[in-house]
């Protein structure tokens, strides 16, 4: 896709949550738009303006539901580091490594206060019932990011291999909930039928499983220049993605000691990763997870399929761009 649109409409939704993540404390509010001003390419609040376009509504009814999907992502983001130790997200120190964990869980919890505010406003929408509903939408996608969020803690602490559906589960929770409310309140706010909502969101979820497995291909065999991540940073951290999960299964007993032996495993050497890596693509294992994001990109089309007009067009050219972004 054209990365010129996606930043055009950055430009947008930057400008209106500048106005919103204003305020004293002046540290608070500059915590909770520290990353948001950091980087980030806003593919969920493009979803939801294009969402919106595409059933014949306008940018300025989507954006208030476009910055709200933006700011809880960020809050998940915020948490997260704090969770994940995490020291570095966009090439600089995380919120609470930058303004200390008690201020980076307020800018968190900020963030989706703030959130719900912003749709929440009657003025901003053609009826009661959108805001309502669009409301409604946001706190379910919240519900399953913290559901998913547990998952995922719970896969990692376990010594058991998930198998592909618990995974795909959690990560329909995890990741793949904002997209699904970002074409959702996309919908909504154009005040389309459920139906309307309903194929949106089924784009939205299928978009969501096809970057996420893809993401996970990226960060075992991904080029450490675009990743900004060291070679089989994943499989050193013993990330329990896909690909490991397929190669695992896959693998003799042989090629499995040799994936297991750095899976994990924090001390492990840079040959000992390389070897698991050339073990993982030996098995054709970036084949196999490319070809289930496109299966999850043609349900994409497919839900949409029944649309016509330039907004499809850019959808569908986010599609693509998610299924074959750089390894």
């Amino acid at each position: 896709m054209k990365l010129e649109t996606l930043a055009r409409t950055a430009s947008t939704i930057d400008s209106f949550l500048s106005s919103r993540l204003t305020g004293e404390p002046r540290d608070l509010y500059q915590a909770a738009s520290y990353l948001i001003d950091h980087g980030g390419k806003r593919l969920r609040p493009y979803m939801v303006i294009k969402s919106c376009q595409l059933l014949g509504g306008t940018v300025k009814q989507a954006i208030p539901a476009a910055a709200a999907i933006e700011m809880i992502h960020n809050f998940t983001l915020v948490h997260d580091d704090i969770m994940d130790n995490d020291e570095v997200r966009h090439g600089v120190p995380t919120v609470h490594v930058k303004f200390g964990i008690p201020i980076g869980i307020l800018a968190g919890d900020l963030l989706f206060s703030r959130a719900f505010e912003t749709i929440s406003k009657p003025y901003l929408h053609k009826s009661k019932e959108v805001g309502l509903n669009l409301v409604t939408t946001l706190a379910k996608a919240c519900t399953d990011v913290c559901e998913g969020q547990a998952l995922d803690i719970s896969m990692a602490k376990s010594n058991k291999i998930p198998n592909e559906s618990q995974y795909i589960n959690m990560i329909e929770k995890k990741t793949s909930s904002l997209f699904i409310a970002s074409c959702a309140m996309g919908a909504i706010t154009a005040n389309k039928n459920l139906s309307d909502v309903t194929r949106l969101a089924t784009f939205g979820r299928n978009l969501g499983i096809a970057f996420q497995i893809i993401d996970d291909l990226i960060g075992i065999v991904g080029d450490p220049k675009i990743t900004r991540k060291p070679v089989g940073n994943d499989i050193r951290e013993g990330k329990k993605s896909l690909p490991i999960l397929m190669a695992i299964k896959k693998a003799n007993n042989q090629e499995k000691k040799t994936i297991l032996n750095a899976f994990g495993n924090s001390s492990v050497s840079k040959s000992e990763v390389e070897r698991a890596i050339s073990t993982i693509s030996a098995l054709g294992i970036e084949k196999i997870i490319k070809q289930k994001a496109i299966y999850h990109s043609n349900t994409a089309k497919k839900s949409i399929s029944v649309y016509d007009g330039h907004a499809k067009k850019e959808l569908l050219s986010l599609l693509d761009f998610v299924v074959e972004r750089s390894l």
